[in-house]
């Protein structure tokens, strides 16, 4: 059975290195809010840094394992260092889109949702990408950059999705229940 795959990505207004009040509270917020995401009926696993004890500094220089090496899209411009990143992206399997609309929409995640503004920069491209991979595949960062460069390019297709614009593993144009209302300025989950 296949699975889903979630890429998220937003760049955040100030640098996480930044003691700014917001960029600390988005910050302190991660946790509480994976915490609940992995609890999830649907969540199978998120892409994890296996060295974040050993000293990486940065997304760009962790080890992702089978997750591969780091990417973000072209399209981003502030800086890969401690003192200058300013982003926030995650790759996750799930089961199914109404798993993933689910934890998204509900919770902690729905909290920080709403606050998305606050935190992010709006910057005129989507914040998510799904597509489905074959049972066993893992879902590299490479892969969720080139889905959402082409969901902005392009728009919606059976490789590179939205909760408004879904589809099933065969191609099929689906409808997530309770999606009604979930326009194109609010497909941009982080």
């Amino acid at each position: 059975m296949p699975h889903l795959a979630l890429y998220t990505f937003g760049v955040l207004k100030s640098p996480l290195a930044d003691p700014a009040p917001l960029t600390r509270e988005f910050h302190e917020s991660g946790g509480a809010v994976y915490g609940e995401v992995a609890r999830h009926p649907g969540y199978i696993a998120r892409a994890e840094a296996t060295d974040r004890s050993l000293g990486a500094r940065t997304d760009f220089d962790s080890d992702w394992g089978e997750w591969g090496e780091f990417a973000v899209p072209a399209w981003y411009g502030k800086g890969r260092t401690v003192e200058t990143s300013a982003l926030a992206a995650t790759l996750s399997l799930w089961t199914d889109p109404r798993s993933a609309f689910d934890a998204v929409y509900t919770g902690p995640h729905r909290t920080a949702l709403n606050r998305r503004y606050d935190w992010f920069e709006r910057t005129g491209h989507p914040g998510y990408v799904f597509w489905w991979v074959a049972d066993g595949t893992i879902p590299t960062w490479q892969d969720g950059v080139s889905k959402l460069e082409h969901l902005h390019d392009h728009g919606s297709a059976p490789h590179a999705f939205t909760f408004h614009h879904s589809f099933a593993p065969d191609g099929t144009p689906t409808r997530i229940a309770g999606t009604k209302g979930i326009g194109p300025k609010s497909d941009q989950v982080r």
